[in-house]
């Protein structure tokens, strides 16, 4: 299939793509990595009038360390993080959770941000942004932005983002002195995940964050819980999920997946 006809603007400076998104709005689509668009773009479910592509960008291809965080540009591709010497040290549930992130090939043309602006529900950038309580850094024309990542995905591949908006970057917190764990099942490695679980040791207990259940990845936080009351916990989180059966997996499947994961995971980081 072909994608509908459009307009390209390649920009040189972030100025060019604010400019373009409040003259276009809704009509214009971002293209970084393009891993999802370009097959959106070829089956039609996106239309837009102007393609704006940002990888020309050098201050958008950025990844920055701060005392308490890393910022990470809208250009920085996945095998660029990967890639970044600091990564294991300052981020280490993004390090054990990007490897499954489709293949080598995707990685080195996708980007960060442009999974977290497709918001798919089963994706695991997603997931970890959410886990880890991070920051989408949003920027218009008119202001500049924040949005917690709880607040940010609104439900299957939709967002807070508003038409006039670019996804600047986004920032993770560095969480010292805590442990983290990340599993995912998939038919394939590289696939969507069918459910896929991310840990992490908490001040006060646990949080256990599950992607491809909801419509939005979705994270609970619990005191330190054992035996009956860590499966009560487990089997309460799983139903709220509101798993659905699909041509991948019933939502029994899932539910069981949420309760045996995260059990192991909530193992993982406690011990």
């Amino acid at each position: 299939m072909k994608p509908p006809a459009f307009d390209y603007l390649r920009a040189e400076a972030v100025g060019d793509v604010l400019g373009a998104l409040a003259q276009q709005g809704g009509d214009a689509r971002v293209l970084a990595g393009g891993q999802s668009l370009m097959a959106m773009l070829n089956m039609r479910l996106a239309k837009p009038k102007l393609l704006i592509d940002i990888m020309r960008i050098r201050e958008l291809r950025k990844i920055e360390r701060t005392a308490d965080a890393v910022v990470i540009g809208a250009g920085v591709r996945q095998a660029d993080l990967l890639a970044w010497p600091d990564l294991a040290e300052a981020l280490p549930l993004v390090a054990l959770a990007l490897p499954c992130v489709g293949h080598m090939q995707t990685r080195s043309r996708g980007t960060i941000c442009g999974s977290l602006a497709h918001a798919d529900p089963s994706a695991e950038m997603p997931l970890a942004l959410v886990a880890l309580g991070g920051e989408v850094l949003l920027r218009s024309a008119r202001r500049r932005r924040r949005v917690a990542a709880r607040d940010f995905f609104a439900g299957m591949m939709l967002t807070a983002r508003n038409d006039d908006e670019l996804i600047e970057g986004i920032s993770l917190p560095v969480i010292n002195g805590s442990r983290f764990a990340f599993r995912e099942v998939a038919r394939r490695h590289g696939d969507f995940a069918i459910v896929a679980c991310a840990a992490m040791k908490t001040p006060s207990g646990v949080r256990l964050a599950v992607g491809g259940v909801a419509d939005v990845p979705t994270a609970r936080d619990w005191p330190r819980l054992e035996g009956s009351a860590l499966d009560d916990a487990l089997n309460a989180f799983a139903y709220e999920l509101g798993a659905r059966d699909d041509v991948h997996a019933t939502a029994r499947y899932r539910r069981d997946l949420v309760r045996m994961i995260g059990r192991d995971l909530i193992g993982e980081v406690l011990r």
